[in-house]
């Protein structure tokens, strides 16, 4: 199966690439019970995927009630946090962001699908110090982003995309270590099943009624041999794989993979040159 969204075709380096969409486009779906999958998670894992500011819950409420509102109201048991239950009814992560001291700042965040972070580490930072890991982004992105935040309009909700190679067909990637490991056993003619393409579709939206900001991920994977059978497709991919800005490659750790993807790539038939 090709995967929904193809984001190396749109750039090859960083950009926010932030666009509007259709307030009705805002969550996509796909996944018959997300519940499951998060409930789960949330019992034997909590500090991993799931933590909270005491100040964030006004704003929790009222995420539970924009879902409800696009997904209709659903039963949920009675102590959990709201985020939370607003969270087990969509595929998406969900991390809410509210202005303290000056500073857009993580307040609260339901993390099931997180690529090499957890839940509590990340809780309470700003958009700053949840960004410093990023290859550039101080220097070329953070200012934008900022404006962004406080530029936020509650009629606007806003789209991007972005992408990597991963050895994982899990969701749930909280640490890159155990993940890593594991590349140097991968035969590089198995590289088109064992790499998979992970792509995140992100939504923000301002939140009304309390003035914070909701910040939506979707993760959505499929093994890097699903291009395969589209020349255009691949051809594309091979481009954006080949020419990313070295900040892209770098902090995708890209080096690690390009044997796998290369070999990958001359097996499909597509010409290094």
């Amino acid at each position: 199966m090709s995967p929904r969204h193809r984001p190396w075709e749109e750039a090859a380096e960083f950009t926010v690439g932030l666009k509007p969409i259709p307030p009705e486009a805002w969550l996509e779906g796909g996944e018959a019970d997300p519940a499951a999958r998060k409930d789960a998670l949330y019992a034997t894992r909590r500090g991993l995927v799931w933590a909270e500011t005491a100040v964030s819950r006004p704003g929790q409420g009222e995420v539970l009630s924009l879902v409800e509102t696009a997904l209709g109201p659903a039963p949920a048991p009675n102590d959990l946090p709201p985020l939370f239950a607003a969270a087990r009814r969509v595929p998406d992560d969900l991390c809410l962001m509210e202005k303290r001291d000056g500073q857009w700042r993580l307040s609260a965040l339901s993390l099931s699908a997180g690529s090499f972070f957890t839940a509590e580490a990340v809780i309470g930072r700003s958009l700053a110090e949840l960004h410093g890991p990023v290859t550039g982004f101080a220097e070329r992105l953070l200012t934008r982003v900022e404006r962004i935040f406080e530029g936020l309009r509650p009629e606007l909700v806003l789209e991007r995309r972005n992408w990597t190679v991963l050895n994982s067909a899990e969701l749930h990637t909280p640490a890159s270590a155990p993940i890593r490991a594991r590349i140097g056993g991968i035969e590089p003619a198995q590289a088109g099943a064992a790499l998979n393409l992970r792509v995140e579709r992100q939504t923000l939206r301002r939140l009304p009624e309390t003035g914070g900001a909701l910040f939506t991920i979707r993760v959505w994977l499929a093994p890097l041999e699903s291009l395969a059978d589209d020349p255009a497709r691949l051809a594309a991919f091979a481009h954006a794989w080949r020419t990313a800005h070295p900040d892209l490659r770098a902090y995708k750790r890209f080096d690690l993979y390009d044997h796998l993807v290369e070999g990958f790539l001359a097996r499909a038939g597509v010409d290094a040159s």
